[in-house]
């Protein structure tokens, strides 16, 4: 399935994605994608009513609605740095022997086409396509890394956007880079890790006012998305519908010579394989 939420923000609606043109409609049996849907067993729950639906012709024409995340406000944003060797390279950072972690606010989550804001005192807002992984079932502690493959609902796009000088040079952690509003577009939908054949092998991109400035592949992870599951699950629990942003490829603006950062009415596009695309705005401070 294609799990997305359309509608204003904060009054989305759940649907499932047929293809570009019809939905069929959940919102009769699900309030949400959220903690509570995934935990409760909901994408078995809801699987055979759309393929009911769908064979039935009950279906739903996209009309231009906004789209926002395919999943509500997670329980925890988590995501791994430095997970791309030539990414590594380009920010003069060792290739980490264990996975990075730092944490992003929740609220940093909005729409795959809904503005990005550069934050008051920005002077290094950055880009960084990511493959996202859901949370299926809450985790803890899981015994091997084949287990964790039914931890994981799907996959989405996400945009890490970041402040370089924040993250590097304020002191503490990467999270003051990490968390300002809008930092983190995902979308357009959920894809069920049964329509992905091959986690591993799924193209990825970014264009800046129509520049190519990243180009990747999954496959060039150094930590897989269920080595990644695994070991966050040895330090803390995850909870259904969490969101793990797992690490861009080369190409961020701070790679760049001379390096290249966002401007009020810049455009940014990305997508990755099978996963779909992103299209924001970037607007001044406020």
């Amino acid at each position: 399935m294609y799990l997305m939420r359309i509608g204003a923000a904060g009054a989305e609606k759940p649907v499932a994605r047929i293809d570009d043109e019809t939905y069929v409609d959940l919102s009769d049996v699900v309030t949400d994608f959220d903690e509570a849907f995934f935990g409760a067993g909901g994408l078995d729950r809801v699987r055979p009513l759309v393929t009911q639906r769908a064979a039935a012709g009950q279906v739903s024409r996209f009309a231009g609605e906004r789209i926002g995340a395919p999943v509500a406000r997670p329980h925890q944003i988590l995501c791994i740095g430095l997970n791309y060797r030539d990414h590594a390279a380009e920010s003069g950072m060792a290739v980490p022997d264990e996975p990075i972690l730092f944490t992003k606010s929740p609220n940093t989550l909005v729409g795959p086409n809904d503005d990005v804001r550069i934050p008051r005192g920005s002077t290094r807002t950055d880009w960084e396509v990511e493959l996202g992984i859901v949370i299926k079932r809450r985790t803890s502690y899981l015994d091997s890394v084949e287990e964790a493959r039914e931890a994981i609902a799907g996959y989405v796009v996400v945009n890490d956007v970041s402040e370089r000088a924040f993250q590097l040079e304020r002191g503490g952690q990467w999270a003051k880079g990490k968390s300002a509003e809008t930092f983190n577009p995902a979308g357009p939908w959920l894809a069920t890790t049964d329509e992905i054949e091959d986690v591993l092998a799924l193209d990825m991109w970014l264009d800046v006012n129509g520049v190519r400035r990243q180009t990747g592949n999954t496959k060039t992870m150094i930590f897989d998305p269920y080595f990644i599951v695994h070991y966050l699950s040895q330090f803390l629990v995850l909870e259904p519908g969490d969101l793990i942003n797992t690490g861009t490829p080369p190409g961020v603006g701070m790679g760049l010579t001379p390096p290249v950062y966002l401007q009020p009415g810049d455009v940014m596009e990305l997508g990755i394989q099978q996963l779909g695309t992103q299209r924001q705005h970037v607007l001044g401070p406020r």
